[in-house]
């Protein structure tokens, strides 16, 4: 028996990101988002939701940019630490032994340490309630050598331990237990043994 809740954001598990942003080594700031995802493929789009009150709420607003990096469980610690703290009073990166490094596209920097850093460029902001939504179009994706398989250029993110956030918790990823378009794909046909009759 299911029991009735009153409405809440309980769409679980999200990515847990930082998000970085600034345009000088001066500004450069982290935050911990959890509400995030795509929303389109072609223009490839995704979308940040940040309340006004945060540190880097009016950096975004004004550069128009910023960087989704991915996050893994040795960054889980950075993660939530980024997530608790204000950029007004620490620099992050500093504290947390992280890297900041240029970007490609944007000027926002990029976290070294993150498997994957994707740059993004805000189209507009939607203001929602307690967050504003900046949705953004990706002009750029970043990913560690580490993680691509040198004979078949493919993307294994599997041993990167992906983290994710569940209701107040932070999960490192576990088995794969399929893949895209698996629950539809045709089983080989295999042949049928005859027995033999006896004579």
């Amino acid at each position: 028996m299911k029991q009735s809740w009153k409405p809440g954001t309980m769409i679980y598990p999200l990515p847990a990101v930082l998000v970085s942003c600034g345009e000088s080594e001066e500004e450069y700031n982290l935050f911990t988002v959890a509400w995030t995802g795509t929303v389109c493929t072609n223009p490839p789009m995704c979308y940040i939701s940040v309340r006004p009150e945060r540190h880097s709420y009016p950096i975004i607003k004004r550069t128009g940019e910023f960087v989704i990096n991915l996050t893994t469980a040795s960054l889980a610690r950075a993660t939530d630490w980024c997530g608790v703290r204000s950029g007004k009073d620490f620099d992050k990166f500093s504290e947390m032994g992280l890297h900041a490094e240029p970007a490609v596209v944007v000027k926002a920097p990029v976290v070294v340490e993150s498997p994957i850093s994707i740059e993004c460029r805000v189209k507009e902001v939607i203001a929602l309630g307690s967050h504003d939504m900046f949705l953004a179009e990706v002009v750029n994706v970043l990913v560690d050598e580490e993680y691509i398989d040198p004979e078949t250029g493919k993307l294994d993110l599997g041993r990167a331990e992906m983290i994710t956030y569940c209701h107040g918790e932070y999960f490192r990823l576990g088995d794969v237990i399929g893949h895209f378009g698996w629950s539809v794909r045709k089983k080989p046909k295999t042949k049928r043994k005859c027995a033999k009759v006896k004579k």
